[in-house]
């Protein structure tokens, strides 16, 4: 399966006897689908099967699908004064102005309330519903086609990135593992050196306890777990990216586990070298994680 960015945009337009129908779909990042419509007057019942249309095709993601319904060829209705409810309203806004001063009303400020000019609805068979819907449910579907090409394409690209990112987590976990302050010795040899400015420094202290102490220390500057837990996970998100579909969350997941690790590495860090590895490791992890907030 593909790599999908959640963010897209496609169109698809089509006729229908006469009529015009224009569809426009768009996707940003989103946590789980979230779908907004935006139906002329008159086609909100087609509002169910297009969020289930656009559920059905997608994992993650906000949505918003435009609807445009045109009739170039049609009579235009001429609209309806409603006139007994124009003038109770004239006579309202007269005894306003009289009684509290208020600005008088114009014409097409009454004009404009809901009620007063109306359009007539043409008369629409149950047939030519149907089919006009189904139009509209096919040409729906061209743009959502669409949108998923625009999102595997941008997915691709963010594939190429995040592997990328995977390669450089991988040189840097190799550049921790052979850094010379890892070396035993090294080790040893700094930690003996503490422990001789503590013995010079305070006559008081118990040489036993200060050595099981220093084990401790030594112990606790290991950082092979965290080196071997980096190049696991490096393994973990290329599986993942090879086998595509909606990886977005389980990457993030993984991004995390990185970050944990980086912090890990520059905590236990015995060289200014490691911790500079461990500082440049964090960078990258992010990079990684902010690309990954974008995918399915």
């Amino acid at each position: 399966m593909s790599l999908q960015s959640m963010t897209g945009f496609a169109r698809a337009v089509a006729e229908h006897d006469g009529t015009a129908i224009a569809w426009e779909v768009k996707s940003v990042n989103g946590k789980s689908v979230e779908v907004r419509l935006r139906l002329p007057s008159g086609f909100e019942r087609l509002e169910p099967a297009t969020r289930q249309a656009v559920q059905k095709r997608f994992a993650r993601g906000n949505f918003q699908a435009t609807l445009a319904i045109a009739h170039p060829g049609a009579i235009q209705a001429q609209p309806v004064v409603n006139e007994a409810f124009l003038k109770d309203l004239a006579g309202l806004a007269r005894r306003l102005q009289e009684q509290f001063g208020a600005t008088p009303a114009t014409a097409d400020g009454l004009l404009s309330l809901r009620g007063v000019l109306e359009l007539p609805e043409a008369i629409e068979t149950d047939e030519a519903r149907a089919a006009i819907d189904q139009a509209i449910e096919a040409t729906l579907a061209q743009a959502l086609t669409g949108l998923e090409e625009a999102r595997r394409a941008e997915g691709q690209a963010l594939g190429s990135v995040l592997s990328g990112h995977l390669d450089s987590i991988e040189v840097l976990t190799a550049r921790a593992e052979a850094d010379p302050s890892r070396e035993p010795a090294t080790i040893r040899e700094k930690i003996a050196e503490q422990v001789r400015l503590l013995m010079d420094n305070s006559a008081n202290l118990d040489e036993n306890r200060l050595h099981q102490e220093a084990a401790f220390l030594a112990t606790k500057a290991d950082i092979r777990e965290e080196i071997d837990r980096l190049k696991t996970h490096v393994a973990s998100g290329r599986a993942l990216l090879a086998a595509g579909g909606a990886i977005g969350r389980k990457l993030d997941f993984l991004a995390q586990e990185f970050n944990r690790e980086s912090n890990t590495l520059c905590s236990k860090s015995n060289a200014a070298s490691v911790t500079a590895i461990g500082l440049e490791l964090k960078a990258v992890v992010d990079q990684f994680r902010e690309q990954v907030q974008n995918l399915e």
